[in-house]
């Protein structure tokens, strides 16, 4: 296992730091590293590398704290030693900043125990420790420079960020109410509060999902080969679900855990504090497990869904942290009677000027790539569909956002595979807790179509149809896709309602997950007979959303199609088609915010929750971020 450092120490003064065992742990990770890489050095150069290697192998911590205590000047071959020493800590001060993985943690037993803490003092606690560990290690490397002679020029601080990339108030695992058959993983502690660091591009040694993550017939899980030091763990409110997710510590695993901090929030404390038990249970990078191991399980006798990623590199990519997790979440949904929605949903506010047209002044996205319906029936006997999202944050691909898009991430983002060009991804934070737990009624339910190209003047959304025609949209899941997974880029694929996580109906129309499928038959049938009472009331828009964002690269639309419909060639459909779209979908909003304001007595304010249903690329995240251009509700 490749190491990261782990942060326990606390410290106040470089003195204090140099004496710590985190500075002693780090200086080993660091030689280990400097000697293999220099020791496997071929050619002209190797005796060289030799020389070097063998001039640092020996290096302790003893030896630095004496460079910095020094009183007396050392003799021309120590100073030379000195700094010697010091330019190679330099190199291990870079090291740990851009290459290293360093958890800084606090334990904060006190949230649950007596209360005298919360979350939010912890979180406050967290980040001044985060600040006070950089600032340290910054202070300690100048005072060495200075030591040597060697702290000349300009200072250049602020590009210098040494900050852990997770600090992580825990508490005991024990505080968990986990069943007795994983009596094992109450041993690694909980992470309740941590700060992050942001403007971090991680690489990991796959940037695509290729295997599906469905349902095993066995427990995935062998508490017996579990070491509890090797991971940590977070507990995550995903929906209405309690999902706690387990994450190796070694290299390429490990780096998953900030992508999750900036996606989901956290597991309520009073959940925790009043026993209640996880939902799912989610191991990622589990070295023990096999390739048959990938996937979920129920466990029946325990009432907890497991679900498994073993360590292997070809699945070693975030998107097999959060797909697993929303699949897990899914799963949940499904056996409790709701549907899940693989789609982006906003709440757009709006309010009438003088002559009662509609403006809006708000879009709050409840969800970026997931959500759930909940069927609430009210006094008429008619089930509305009421919308809770799952995520705070977006995966977001960065191939199809605008320059503007990209700047208004940064300083927030957790990055991956930048350097990998197509399906470079970051995750950041696209709306908060209280929107995302907030039930609304859905007002416009729309499938996303990628591909069919649509004529100029002609309008992006089709409501014209019945509701068994939309559904039959959903139900096909149509769409061209992107090289994000297995599927090539241009060619067409699809899923049963767009939601692949997991497959209930394969294209064959073969049966997965009978039992799951079944369930959601049966909620299925009484949301289309409830659907069709909400249109007939003008209370809900059901139908197809034409983004054309990959109709470009579709090789069923030739390029005399193209020019037709106004695109001058493939590239352009990509970057105007989702504006298009935009437009249209901001008039429906208003037409829908008129008729809903009727309805409700004439309120002065309304707001319109739209649901669009789509797998990766369709066009949610790239329609959403032209409508906030159109509208000019962000400022760069």
């Amino acid at each position: 296992m490749e190491q990261i450092l782990e942060i326990r120490d606390g410290c106040s003064t470089p003195e204090q730091l140099l004496k710590s065992r985190a500075f002693s742990r780090y200086l080993n990770i660091y030689k280990k590293e400097f000697v293999d890489e220099l020791g496997a050095r071929e050619g002209r150069q190797r005796p060289e590398a030799q020389h070097r290697a063998a001039m640092f192998k020996d290096l302790s911590a003893r030896e630095v704290l004496a460079i910095l205590e020094g009183q007396n000047p050392p003799t021309a071959e120590g100073l030379e030693r000195a700094r010697s020493v010091v330019r190679f800590l330099d190199g291990a001060f870079h090291h740990y900043r851009s290459s290293g993985y360093k958890r800084l943690v606090r334990l904060q037993n006190d949230v649950v125990s007596t209360g005298e803490e919360t979350p939010e003092t912890v979180k406050d606690k967290v980040t001044g420790k985060a600040r006070s560990l950089a600032d340290l290690i910054l202070e300690t490397r100048r005072a060495l420079l200075a030591k040597v002679d060697l702290e000349h020029g300009v200072r250049r601080t602020p590009g210098l960020d040494p900050s852990p990339n997770v600090t992580a108030g825990e508490i005991s695992g024990h505080y968990l109410n986990l069943p007795g058959d994983y009596v094992e993983l109450s041993h690694v502690p909980l992470t309740i509060a941590a700060d992050i660091l942001t403007g971090v591009d991680y690489s990991t040694p796959s940037n695509k999902r290729a295997e599906p993550f469905y349902e095993l017939d066995h427990n995935p899980f062998d508490s017996t080969r579990f070491e509890p030091d090797e991971w940590v763990s977070v507990p995550l409110q995903v929906g209405s679900s309690m999902i706690v997710a387990y994450l190796h510590k070694a290299r390429g695993t490990i780096e998953m855990e900030p992508g999750l901090l900036n996606l989901f929030p956290f597991a309520r404390i009073a959940d925790i504090k009043a026993g209640r038990r996880p939902d799912g249970i989610f191991i990622f990078g589990d070295p023990n497990a096999n390739p048959k191991d990938l996937g979920y399980w129920w466990d029946a006798a325990n009432e907890v869904l497991v679900g498994m990623v073993p360590n292997r590199d070809s699945l070693k990519y975030f998107g097999y942290c959060k797909k697993p997790i929303l699949t897990l979440h899914n799963v949940l949904a499904i056996r409790k009677g709701e549907i899940p929605l693989h789609c982006g949903c906003t709440r757009y506010l709006l309010r009438f000027d003088e002559q009662g047209e509609p403006y809006i002044i708000e879009m709050r996205v409840k969800a970026d790539d997931m959500g759930r319906v909940v069927l609430t029936r009210g006094a008429d006997g008619i089930a509305r569909p009421i919308f809770y999202g799952t995520e705070t944050g977006a995966f977001a691909c960065l191939d199809g956002f605008s320059e503007q898009a990209k700047i208004q991430m940064l300083g927030r983002e957790v990055g991956y595979n930048k350097e990998t060009g197509s399906n470079a991804r970051q995750i950041v934070p696209v709306t908060d807790e209280n929107e995302v737990f907030r039930g609304d009624a859905l007002d416009v339910l729309l499938y996303m179509n990628n591909f069919t190209l649509i004529p100029q003047g002609t309008c992006t959304i089709d409501t014209d149809m019945s509701v068994e025609q939309a559904i039959e949209h959903f139900r096909l899941g149509e769409r061209v896709a992107a090289g994000s997974t297995s599927t090539h880029r241009g060619a067409k694929e699809s899923s049963y309602w767009a939601n692949p996580f997991p497959l209930l109906k394969d294209n064959d129309g073969t049966i997965l997950h009978a039992d799951l499928f079944d369930k959601f038959s049966i909620t299925e049938a009484g949301f289309i007979g409830d659907l069709r009472a909400l249109v007939s009331r003008g209370e809900i828009k059901v139908g197809v959303a034409h983004s054309q964002l990959m109709a470009g690269v579709y090789s069923e639309n030739s390029d005399a199609d193209l020019a037709q419909c106004g695109y001058a060639n493939r590239h352009e459909v990509e970057m105007k088609a989702p504006e298009r779209l935009a437009e249209d979908l901001i008039d429906l909003i208003k037409t829908r915010a008129k008729a809903k304001r009727v309805r409700q007595g004439g309120l002065a304010e309304v707001s319109i929750t739209v649901a669009l249903i789509g797998d990766s690329r369709t066009g949610k995240s790239e329609t959403a971020e032209k409508m906030e251009g159109l509208l000019s509700l962000n400022l760069v």
